[in-house]
């Protein structure tokens, strides 16, 4: 692009009036044209999963993995200053009393300026690490005003959704084999779902999570989503996916042998197209049977969640 432009201002001082024009106009033309596969690019929908060699934390989703994100590059930055620091101070040391310019080595001790400072520097340091780091724990945990609930069951080795407050239907998910998947997403093997969990872009949507059996995790990376799913207990967590795409995540905790079966799929999708999908679900899961292993009186039982997030509260 630099050098059709280098061109076209030569050209410029011989052609006529018009002649620029034209050029011009189709020097934007190309440059737009140029940057449509960028702006495709970025309106097309995430894909929240790992990648083969990939360094760093997972893409953001969503302003939960927006503020870990936040966090983690601030303690980066700090442990980069300290060991940049040490390295020049052991460099200096070094040097400055290597044996030949000491040939008698010192016996000097309990310097009180320093052992003052290598004590208040680092609480400082963790101060300034803690405060944020209490800030984020308190954001992940204190559920907003929520647009949608859900709640998560864990169990050996699928996952159980319901969703009590639009239309009160509730599905499992079971991984995908590799056989079923398609040639171009074999790479998803083992985090392909056939019922994925199904959010409003843009909602805060209130997780309920309780387990049936032994503890499992509801992992979600790239929402920024971790709570476990525990035996006789009920606990809360939230995350709001903000642009649409489709997020991969899996259970974090070793749940016995078929681990790997407890992958979790969250599709983000228009408030319109969330809605469609809705009144299908109540109409499909309603017609399917309840799974066999799961106790009667947990199937029947809704929990109720806005009594408990209130209480909570």
């Amino acid at each position: 692009m630099a050098r059709e432009r280098g061109h076209g201002m030569r050209a410029s001082k011989i052609w006529h009036h018009g002649a620029a024009v034209t050029f011009g106009a189709a020097a934007f033309a190309a440059a737009m044209l140029g940057a449509m596969p960028a702006i495709a690019q970025e309106a097309a929908p995430m894909i929240g999963a790992p990648v083969t060699w990939g360094v760093g934390l997972q893409q953001s989703g969503g302003v939960v993995k927006d503020a870990i994100h936040d966090f983690n590059d601030m303690v980066l930055y700090i442990i980069i200053a300290i060991t940049a620091f040490v390295a020049v101070l052991m460099l200096y040391i070094t040097w400055r009393y290597r044996a030949a310019k000491n040939p008698t080595a010192s016996r000097t001790s309990h310097n009180t300026v320093l052992e003052v400072a290598w004590t208040v520097v680092p609480v400082l340091i963790l101060l300034v690490i803690a405060i944020p780091s209490f800030r984020l724990i308190y954001y992940q945990d204190r559920v907003p005003s929520a647009d949608v609930t859900i709640n998560v069951q864990g169990r050996q080795w699928y996952w159980h959704y319901a969703y009590p407050e639009n239309g009160n239907f509730a599905f499992d998910s079971y991984p995908l084999t590799e056989d079923q998947l398609p040639a171009d997403q074999r790479h998803l093997f083992r985090l392909a779902v056939d019922n994925p969990l199904v959010v409003p872009i843009g909602a805060n949507v209130r997780v309920i999570t309780s387990g049936q059996d032994v503890i499992h995790s509801f992992f979600v990376p790239s929402l920024g989503v971790q709570k476990y799913t525990i035996p006789g207990r009920t606990l809360e967590t939230w995350f709001r996916a903000d642009r649409a795409g489709t997020f991969y995540g899996q259970c974090n905790q070793i749940c016995g042998t078929n681990h790997w079966f407890m992958p979790i799929v969250v599709r983000a999708v228009p408030r319109a197209e969330f809605d469609t999908w809705a009144a299908d679900a109540r109409t499909r899961f309603a017609q399917a049977p309840a799974s066999p292993t799961a106790p009667a009186d947990i199937a029947a039982a809704p929990i109720d969640t806005n009594l408990m997030a209130e209480a909570r509260r």
